[in-house]
């Protein structure tokens, strides 16, 4: 894909390729820009929409240094580019997989990377040359990777589009890419304006000095974005920010499908291995769920005791230990699966859109059965 191909590629299986890694390039004291070379022969896995992530797999130390296998999920940071996929990985207080990215990945490494998947991308097709779209983005810390990948695209093949950015950070030291936005402002002087909220710098501004708070962002929204001229918003960083600009918007009678929003994190902390099917015993005389999925063309099935109170990916991961997943937390879509056949229930959902659940979509790694027999489709 080059940078003038446009269009969301459509959902595909997702897979995991061992790609070589190309560039490490620091961003800030606790970030850096990964690299991974894509060979031609593997090239069209690797088409991307401006927006899309990629969920990376690895064997990182733990806590006592011995090795487990991790799965995170990062966001493509370039516009898209056949040949090459740049992701920008931040590191996390306790973090392992980050950390060790941080510290230890080099130049000349290899690491498994799935083909890129996601829906944070744009609906009313503001990347279409001409259109004259104007895109609101307001992200926060590493939430600012994939917004620099839209932006980029935005700016670049549509000359008539202009880009508002609200971008929140603790210091100036902690921005992520603050020279390639400065590059991209320079570039767009009149169609790109960003607006850096310091939360512990002093900031000419007092709107743009302090945390991004309600007030804030109410009058944000009343004296500097455009919001009845905008044509989508893209919000992405933390779950409280991401819900109070959701809510903000909602009161101004934004419509919700001009809204797109991905989170970088939950705010919950689980088992840092997530979910890798784990064994159940299932006692003789224990009550069951018979789960059925197709993966690949290929059905399996398995049996869930009803008190594990299991999710169906980690049953399936019993059974077939190649069925996707990466964050394993409701947040990327990538265990998404079709329900043909019985009920769940599923706790959280933070990836999948209006339409795909009205169409029986659900995300496996969060979905509970409630019947006494399920079927799921990952290829559908």
């Amino acid at each position: 894909m080059t940078s003038t191909d446009t269009a969301a590629p459509a959902r595909r299986r997702a897979r995991f390729h061992t790609l070589p890694v190309s560039e490490v390039r620091r961003l800030t004291a606790n970030a850096v820009e990964v690299t991974f070379s894509i060979p031609e022969e593997i090239a069209d896995e690797f088409d991307y929409a401006a927006g899309q992530y990629v969920a990376l797999r690895a064997m990182v130390p733990s806590y006592d240094g011995t090795p487990v296998e991790l799965r995170r999920s990062y966001s493509i940071s370039a516009a898209p580019n056949r040949g090459s996929i740049t992701v920008g990985v931040k590191k996390d207080s306790g973090g392992l997989f980050s950390t060790w990215v941080n510290e230890s990945l080099k130049v000349g490494d290899t690491m498994d990377v799935m083909n890129p998947q996601g829906t944070f991308v744009s609906k009313a097709e503001v990347m279409r040359p001409g259109s004259g779209q104007h895109l609101v983005a307001i992200a926060a810390g590493s939430g600012i990777t994939p917004v620099m990948s839209i932006a980029r695209s935005v700016l670049e093949n549509d000359p008539q589009a202009s880009v508002d950015l609200v971008y929140a950070n603790r210091s100036s030291s902690d921005v992520m890419y603050v020279e390639e936005l400065a590059d991209l402002k320079d570039q767009y002087s009149t169609r790109l304006a960003v607006h850096h909220v310091l939360s512990r710098e002093q900031r000419i501004a007092p709107l743009l000095t302090g945390r991004l708070d309600q007030e804030k962002l109410s009058r944000l929204l009343e004296f500097v974005l455009r919001t009845e001229t905008t044509d989508e918003w893209f919000l992405c960083g933390p779950m409280d920010l991401v819900q109070m600009v959701r809510d903000e918007l909602a009161a101004k009678q934004v419509p919700s499908e001009r809204v797109r929003f991905e989170l970088f994190t939950t705010g919950e902390v689980g088992d840092p291995s997530g979910q890798h099917g784990k064994p159940v015993v299932i006692e003789d005389d224990a009550e069951t769920v018979d789960i059925e999925f197709t993966l690949d063309g290929l059905r399996g099935s398995v049996a869930s005791p009803v008190e594990a109170k299991e999710t169906i990916l980690n049953a399936a991961l019993r059974s077939r230990p190649d069925v996707p997943f990466a964050c394993a937390g409701g947040v990327c879509g990538t265990c998404r699966a079709k329900l043909v056949e019985g009920t769940v229930t599923m706790e959280e959902n933070y990836a999948l859109e209006p339409e795909e659940l009205e169409a029986g979509y659900v995300l496996t790694c969060q979905s509970h059965p409630t019947s006494e027999r399920v079927v799921v489709d990952y290829d559908a």
